[in-house]
């Protein structure tokens, strides 16, 4: 049944994202928002808009019961959630159905069951994905981690089952540090989650972070649209994506595209999804799924020539895929550069009024972004206030065009990482494409002298 009405339970660049997907479809937005985003750019521009609570968002963007009310006072009759704030909260997808509207994304239980890690490892095992060596399940004791640990050799690394964002994370390289990993671990994921599980892998100590972007509807039908390379991270936080990886070909993504859609099929997952590897020396391995859309979705969006969002929204209507796998075609290279309001060398956060604000151009640019000159970035929320995505035929002039962009760019009244990406773009090991999940820690440091 087609869409008429989305309310966009998000806010900054990828509500107005989402926005303009449903505009170009003939589809009526509904913003909500709290009272500091009330002047946002997604406020301005929806088709209407409604206050869901004051600036913290446990009083707003994760207000359920206001978020649900705003949808039937409005009328509409589905829900896109974005990423972040209640996008992988189960018991609101439910909460959406039970109400008779449409939520846009998978279904409550893959929702539920990926939000788990050690019960989605245990789902792609059983569905023949590889996995990091590690434990079967959650740790009872720390008796059972050093026998896991000795098994599978140092280093190890002791994670959340509840975690994400690097929370919850313990790397211990010896015997001895295991009880210290272990005991942090624990203590953390329980402040962070209220869930103290932790389960325990195999540590690698130079692999890349590799994604693959998948889509499935409600009619059996599942495609990937290739891989993302996530490998430059800074605590666990993706700063800059690239869309494919550099050390990745053709037949490493057909293969693993070809398990992946397999064992989705098999899964009967539904709308978009993510799927999060480790690659290193030639081998990957399954560490979570993302349940939404992803940040970097643009980067795939380049390389692929479409509209992921409306995909999503064409999904949720309940209509097929119009296309298979080999209708799928991945031209030229993509790069995207996420842009917060932070300071580049201590990355301590920076709200404030931005003054001029000027966006690059030209073929192959693209900014997701909310900002406006005047616009205050609240202290409330995530930092990222823009992401700048370019494309090329290749790498190298991706990584020109890159260059050109960032220097364009301007955000002034307060402080961004702008001039740190400009700085990875000028680095040799990043312009060969040579580096790991490890290797911005080190540039960063580097940077600062340390």
């Amino acid at each position: 049944m087609p869409l008429r009405k989305v309310l966009i339970a998000n806010r900054g660049e990828i509500a107005l994202r989402i926005h303009r997907a449903c505009q170009e479809m003939g589809i009526a937005t509904v913003a909500v928002h709290s009272t500091v985003d009330a002047t946002a750019m997604h406020v301005r521009l929806a088709d209407e808009s409604v206050c869901i609570g004051p600036p913290p968002a446990r009083d707003s963007y994760l207000n359920m019961a206001a978020i649900l009310s705003a949808a039937a006072i409005t009328g509409a009759d589905a829900i896109h959630p974005g990423y972040g704030f209640l996008s992988e909260n189960a018991d609101f997808a439910e909460m959406v159905e039970a109400h008779q509207l449409t939520f846009i994304g998978p279904t409550p239980g893959h929702i539920r069951m990926m939000g788990d890690k050690i019960a989605a490892k245990d789902a792609m095992r059983r569905l023949g994905v590889p996995l990091v060596p590690g434990s079967l399940g959650a740790l009872a004791t720390f008796e059972e981690a050093r026998i896991v640990a000795a098994e599978v050799m140092y280093p190890v690394l002791i994670k959340a089952a509840a975690g994400g964002g690097g929370r919850g994370m313990k790397v211990a390289r010896a015997e001895s540090k295991l009880e210290d990993a272990w005991r942090l671990a624990r203590a953390e994921a329980k402040a962070a989650f209220g869930n103290d599980e932790v389960y325990l892998e195999k540590y690698l100590d130079r692999p890349r972070h590799i994604e693959l972007q998948v889509l499935a509807d409600t009619h059996g039908n599942v495609v990937h649209f290739g891989e993302r390379d996530c490998s430059l991270q800074r605590r666990h936080q993706k700063l800059v994506e690239e869309a494919g990886s550099p050390v990745l070909g053709p037949a490493d993504r057909d293969a693993l595209g070809a398990q992946v859609t397999r064992a989705l099929r098999e899964l009967g997952y539904r709308n978009a999804g993510t799927l999060e590897f480790l690659w290193q020396d030639g081998q990957f391995a399954f560490i979570e799924m993302n349940t939404r859309l992803q940040v970097e979705h643009p980067v795939t969006e380049m390389v692929c020539g479409i509209d992921l969002v409306k995909e999503q929204l064409r999904v949720a209507a309940g209509e097929p895929l119009g296309y298979d796998q080999s209708d799928i075609r991945f031209h030229g290279h993509a790069i995207e550069c996420r842009i917060t309001a932070e300071d580049p060398e201590s990355f301590a956060p920076s709200p404030g009024r931005v003054g001029t604000y000027h966006a690059p151009g030209g073929l192959g640019v693209r900014v997701d972004s909310a900002l406006y000159s005047g616009y205050v970035v609240p202290p409330h929320y995530d930092s990222l206030i823009a992401k700048l995505v370019v494309h090329g035929g290749t790498r190298a002039e991706a990584i020109a065009r890159l260059r050109r962009s960032l220097a364009e760019m301007v955000v002034d009244g307060i402080a961004t990482t702008l001039p740190l990406h400009r700085a990875i773009v000028e680095d040799a090991e990043f312009q060969a494409g040579d580096y790991t999940i490890h290797w911005l820690e080190r540039f960063v440091a580097g940077r600062q002298g340390g």
